[in-house]
């Protein structure tokens, strides 16, 4: 009878691991507890044995592939069996010249405050299990934040069943059969690994199971003793800090002879990701040399504490609680905002220009055009358009506006990948328009409205609020003047739009005589970072901005 081999849990906050190497190929005979194949995690390297003697029949999982614990990455046969072929090798690790195309990722593998997925059960026949989905290549957790039926209550298939909120999107996640929804096994409010069993769908007319609290993580089978290379847990042996990182960046640094100390990690807690060693190589940093030994001073001094990286700092008195108060936990979405708030003040430099901006022309373009324009198109004719095409044509005028800071160096960006921020009852969230360089008027019209809907129908795709290079917010649709705000990480500028008002202004004529008129006024500001963007930059730019709107001559479509 076969036997799968599966990826093991190395330790209680190790999440997945990366097979380096295959010891056997398809078709070897290998022993009960033989060394099979090797694996790197965050921790350690290590051989893991094969778990029964027989014959390598299979082998699922290439060298250089990461998956998660509990994966079956091979399979055991009794002799009798053909072997299946080898599946084709990863693809390698890009080269270090191509790697100043990457796109910086925003996500790490779970912290090891997380708990490990449940191993689930099979569902009886009769039953079907409800999963957490994997909403990107790069998210490992969700949080259910409502159930949208109750034990008891018949679902259809596709019909939404439960909403998600994880590091990236929030969604509905549509049920996987028709029935009834016989158990929920993870309540509201919870937090779990992607693949956890949240719920069954039973027949329709089965009993429902009472609702319970989520149960307690089962433990993984333990995997044969394995024979561990604790020299490759990369830690600063001066300090007895482990460099976070990934399996397949050790693997990077040591074909690179890198000393990982010496790459900048942006990721959660200071992690460093396989974008920022493929940055630091395609900089040309020579292999940091072994250091010398260090004199130790007659005198060391001690050590600041490091301010936590994750936690603003406590309030110096205590707000002190009344009756009546209500102390209401963050929601999910609500603690990302916060913590990338506070991250993207403590990396970059802020600094905000506001320009005076008159609309009087593009408001009259409307207010004659919008009718007709939607009757043709099927969209209604906003603001926003105007205000994302004229961006649009001056980030091409001047890139570094649309470039990032990356460690010591700046990405001058390809494309023009235009965020666009949308409120929403219980956050906030930026659907970005890709390549929006290439859409015409009606293009970017379409694709405002188009996200904007489905970020508020919870549809939006993960890919969809990523890789923004610039972003515009709007809070002036709710009368404020103008506003200062935050950069969108790891964007280098953000333009926030204020309210349109009718104003008195100053009015020069072709004869150089002036008079008071009544106009259209918006006043637009951009938050920019001053370690890339001077303000020379800034004020040029927005005076393109300005000139373009206020002279506005392109065809709406």
């Amino acid at each position: 009878m076969p036997t799968d081999v599966i990826m093991p849990q190395m330790g209680e906050s190790i999440f997945e691991g990366t097979i380096t190497k295959w010891l056997k190929k398809p078709g070897d005979t290998v022993q009960r507890d033989e060394p099979l194949f090797e694996i790197s995690t965050d921790k350690v390297d290590a051989e893991i044995p094969s778990p029964a003697s027989g014959v390598l029949t299979e082998v699922k999982i290439a060298e250089g592939a990461t998956v998660q614990i509990n994966t079956v990455v091979g399979v055991i046969g009794d002799g009798d069996g053909q072997p299946a072929a080898a599946p084709a090798p990863a693809a390698p690790a890009p080269a270090a010249a191509t790697a100043a195309a990457a796109t910086p990722a925003k996500l790490d593998p779970p912290s090891a405050s997380n708990s490990p997925a449940p191993v689930a059960e099979a569902a009886p026949a009769s039953l079907t299990d409800v999963i957490m989905p994997q909403m990107g290549e790069s998210i490992f957790e969700g949080t259910i934040t409502k159930w949208l039926k109750k034990p008891g209550d018949t679902v259809q298939q596709d019909e939404p069943l439960f909403e998600i909120s994880t590091d990236k999107v929030d969604a509905e996640i549509p049920s996987p059969a028709a029935g009834v929804l016989s158990e929920i096994k993870v309540q509201a409010g919870t937090t779990v690994q992607i693949n956890t069993v949240v719920a069954t769908i039973g027949v329709a007319g089965a009993a429902p199971a009472a609702a319970k609290p989520t149960a307690a993580a089962k433990p993984a089978t333990p995997a044969p003793a394995a024979e561990v290379d604790t020299e490759s847990d990369t830690a600063d042996a001066e300090s007895g800090e482990r460099v976070r990182s990934s399996p397949l960046v050790r693997r990077i640094a040591r074909e690179n002879n890198l000393d990982l100390r010496q790459v900048p990690g942006t990721g959660s807690a200071g992690r460093i990701t396989k974008e920022d060693i493929l940055g630091y190589l395609a900089k040309g940093s020579a292999p940091a040399p072994a250091a010398p030994a260090p004199k130790p001073p007659v005198a060391p001094p001690a050590p600041a504490p490091a301010p936590a990286a994750t936690k603003p700092a406590a309030p110096l008195v205590a707000p002190v609680a009344m009756p009546g108060d209500e102390l209401v936990p963050l929601t999910r979405m609500r603690s990302i905002i916060a913590q990338r708030m506070v991250d993207s003040k403590r990396t970059s430099a802020h600094v905000h220009t506001v320009f005076k901006i008159d609309m009087s022309r593009i408001v009259r373009i409307r207010e004659k055009e919008k009718s007709k324009y939607e009757q043709r198109n099927g969209v209604k004719l906003t603001y926003m358009p105007f205000l994302s095409r004229a961006v649009i044509a001056t980030l091409r005028k001047m890139p570094i506006v649309n470039a990032s800071m990356e460690g010591d160096a700046i990405r001058y960006h390809k494309n023009i990948n235009l965020g666009i921020a949308v409120a929403l009852d219980w956050g906030l969230i930026v659907p970005v328009i890709r390549q929006a360089e290439d859409k015409s008027f009606l293009g970017i019209a379409r694709a405002i409205v188009d996200l904007a809907e489905r970020a508020r129908a919870k549809k939006l795709k993960p890919e969809e609020v990523a890789s923004g290079t610039f972003t515009i917010t709007n809070p002036g649709i709710f009368g404020e003047q103008f506003g200062t705000p935050v950069i969108n990480q790891p964007e280098s500028a953000i333009l926030g739009v204020g309210g349109l008002f009718k104003e008195p202004t100053v009015v020069t004529d072709e004869n150089g005589s002036d008079s008071i008129a009544i106009r259209s006024i918006i006043r637009l500001t951009l938050g920019f970072d001053h370690r890339i963007i001077d303000g020379a930059d800034a004020g040029r730019f927005m005076a393109e901005v300005k000139k373009y709107l206020e002279n506005w001559s392109e065809d709406i479509g």
